[in-house]
């Protein structure tokens, strides 16, 4: 029997093999590990969906594979599990008979459905003739399953976004690299491909720059105060297991400042055009890894005390950088922090992760001279960079987050500190 890649859910259904497990002749179980597979940032590992012996391996690292591809061949052991119907395939029963892996792979879902003729007023009827809108097409929000204007505006704006798609995929990276230059007409080069990783930040990056109207605004913040608290509760931080950095500790003040101002934890819904405020706190964290930038999301921060996120950071970073973080721990953030200080840099504008609306960028502390009261004092001064969404946020909103950011962390509370 042969077992093919499964649907394994968003972000683990195609990619690339980053290791195989099994080697022919070995007697595996059902859903033991076979092979991890690289996609959206994340390795996924892919069970077996059936126990026997290996005949034959289809598959090695490196390789790109989709749903429906066969992996391996096994002999004697049982049959794979039998996929349970969702409504939507027994909806289709009656259909001609297609085989699992195809019909997830190329009909996902959506699957046809009995159509209705479609129930409007006579003017949006009118209207979608004059905009050559085919009504059927429309998904009707009153009762019945009647279409209203706004259900037909909300159908135009679906139709504009696949269009932008469209003329960005036209001109994204991708497509500029196919106009390829023979560099080795000057000298001696070396190729090396991009890493499906690799692919998926530049498009994201990409698509997120050519999207949003960034700006980005600048201050330092003295830092002299929050470093001292945190070499002094480092050694009780430590006997908890946990490392105490400055981070956690920006993350407690941020987390308090997105509380006065929440346009900048919410989101710009192009389709309805409306700001979504978001009353929950999943804060995005950049790892700089070896493979490249990935960004788990620690959820509900100004829920946790600033021990659980010293830990939960500590615990993130690692997954991030051995590549086990799922595809699933790195959505649903609010707002996103990328700290450059380690690596030694100051001031830098961070692209914005859509579909947020701004991101703070930390760059190295330094000890300065700053005048105080009339007196030149040597503090640690950390330069800060907030690109924000022009679309939803204007320059003023912007100065008075930044202001309050940096008075946050200036006067951090050493309660907040203290286990």
């Amino acid at each position: 029997m042969d077992v093919k890649l499964p649907k394994l859910g968003e972000g683990a259904d195609s990619g690339v093999v980053v290791n195989v497990f099994v080697k022919e002749g070995d007697q595996i179980a059902r859903n033991q590990a076979i092979l991890e597979l690289e996609n959206e940032k994340a390795v996924a590992s892919v069970p077996s969906t059936a126990a026997g012996v290996v005949t034959k391996i289809y598959v090695k690292a490196g390789d790109k594979i989709s749903v429906g591809q066969r992996l391996i061949s096994l002999s004697g052991g049982d049959q794979p599990a039998a996929a349970v119907p969702t409504a939507k395939q027994a909806a289709l029963k009656s259909e001609p008979e297609t085989p699992v892996e195809e019909f997830a792979a190329e009909i996902g879902d959506e699957i046809p459905k009995p159509v209705a003729a479609p129930v409007a007023s006579p003017s949006v009827r009118r209207l979608a003739r004059e905009l050559g809108i085919d009504l059927s097409k429309v998904r009707g929000s009153e009762a019945g399953g009647r279409i209203a204007r706004g259900d037909l505006s909300a159908y135009i704006a679906r139709l504009q976004r696949a269009t932008d798609k469209s003329k960005a995929a036209a001109t994204s990276p991708a497509k500029a690299a196919a106009e390829s230059i023979d560099f080795s007409k000057w000298g001696t080069v070396t190729k090396k491909p991009l890493t499906q990783l690799r692919q998926v930040i530049a498009r994201r990056l990409w698509e997120s720059w050519n999207a949003i109207p960034h700006v980005t605004q600048f201050d330092d913040a003295d830092f002299t105060r929050l470093n001292e608290l945190r070499k002094k509760y480092a050694p009780a931080y430590e006997k908890k297991g946990a490392k105490l950095t400055l981070t956690p500790l920006v993350l407690k003040a941020l987390v308090g400042t997105l509380k006065q101002h929440p346009i900048f934890n919410s989101s710009l819904d192009e389709a309805a055009q409306a700001v979504v405020f978001k009353e929950y706190f999943h804060i995005g964290i950049a790892v700089d890894t070896e493979q490249g930038l990935i960004v788990p999301v620690i959820r509900d921060a100004d829920k946790k005390s600033v021990l659980e996120l010293a830990k939960e950071l500590e615990q993130l970073a690692q997954k991030a950088r051995d590549r086990k973080v799922t595809a699933e721990e790195m959505k649903g953030g609010t707002f996103t922090v990328t700290n450059q200080g380690a690596i030694g840099s100051a001031h830098f504008t961070p692209i914005i992760n859509k579909p947020e609306v701004a991101i703070l960028g930390l760059g190295r502390g330094a000890m300065k001279p700053v005048a105080r009261d009339g007196k030149v004092e040597v503090r640690m001064m950390t330069p800060l960079g907030l690109s924000y969404d022009h679309r939803v946020i204007d320059g003023g909103a912007a100065a008075r987050f930044m202001v309050d950011l940096v008075k946050a962390l200036e006067e951090f509370g050493e309660e907040t500190v203290k286990i």
